[in-house]
């Protein structure tokens, strides 16, 4: 039987998947971005201290997860879609795995998803969520999916955006590209559902330079 990506419970965010995680992000991530992409880092003081929070961030590229995990110095559990579990690169199946990601199905959730989710706000580690659901390349802000204000909604966990500026195509050689991320103000929970959508697009806009386009379109579901 083909193994459920979709469903992790409390046990699968254990220490040992904590050390390795922290490993992980300290040591190679930091090296590959400091090096390679010239890293930056600003807003680390708006980081809530609990760990019941989401972050949320634009989706430029493979880099997105561990960059945004050693912008914020917390383990965080991605939702990553189904594909990734079955890549032909066995490297990045068994990151995508062991970094404690779980699958998703963007065209139909399962409600392993939410048990998922759950599992995670019962342990230290926190969720990450990029709301346009794939990569995008082009700089614009658009086709957001609700989902990163349903979660935040159902088990009342503030959004902290984040922004990742400057990625404009994967490094060959040393101190050869330049990113930035920029870790946003906590969005409240509370708001409105259109509110802290907007309110997330702004921020990465604002971080990005992005051009949003939510305004000439309907959010989606």
């Amino acid at each position: 039987m083909e193994k459920n990506y979709n469903r992790r419970t409390e046990k699968d965010y254990n220490f040992w998947r904590m050390l390795f995680y922290k490993t992980f992000v300290t040591f190679v991530v930091w090296s590959v971005t400091k090096y390679m992409y010239n890293l930056k880092i600003i807003g680390r003081e708006n980081i809530p201290k609990t760990s019941r929070v989401i972050f949320a961030g634009n989706h430029v590229s493979y880099l997105d997860p561990p960059i945004v995990s050693l912008a914020v110095k917390k383990c965080v559990a991605y939702m990553a879609k189904q594909e990734l579990f079955h890549d032909k690169n066995k490297l990045l199946r068994f990151l995508v795995h062991i970094l404690g990601a779980f699958a998703v199905n963007r065209e139909k959730p399962e409600l392993a998803t939410f048990k998922t989710v759950k599992s995670i706000f019962n342990t230290s580690w926190s969720l990450g969520i990029f709301p346009q659901g794939k990569i995008i390349k082009e700089p614009v802000i658009s086709n957001i999916q609700k989902g990163f204000v349903l979660f935040a909604k159902k088990f009342e966990a503030d959004i902290v955006p984040v922004g990742i500026k400057g990625f404009d195509g994967y490094a060959k050689k040393l101190f050869e590209k330049h990113i930035t991320v920029t870790v946003g103000k906590p969005i409240s929970y509370k708001l409105p559902e259109e509110e802290i959508i907007q309110e997330w697009a702004r921020q990465i806009c604002e971080y990005t330079g992005f051009e949003n386009k939510l305004s000439e379109e309907i959010v989606k579901l």
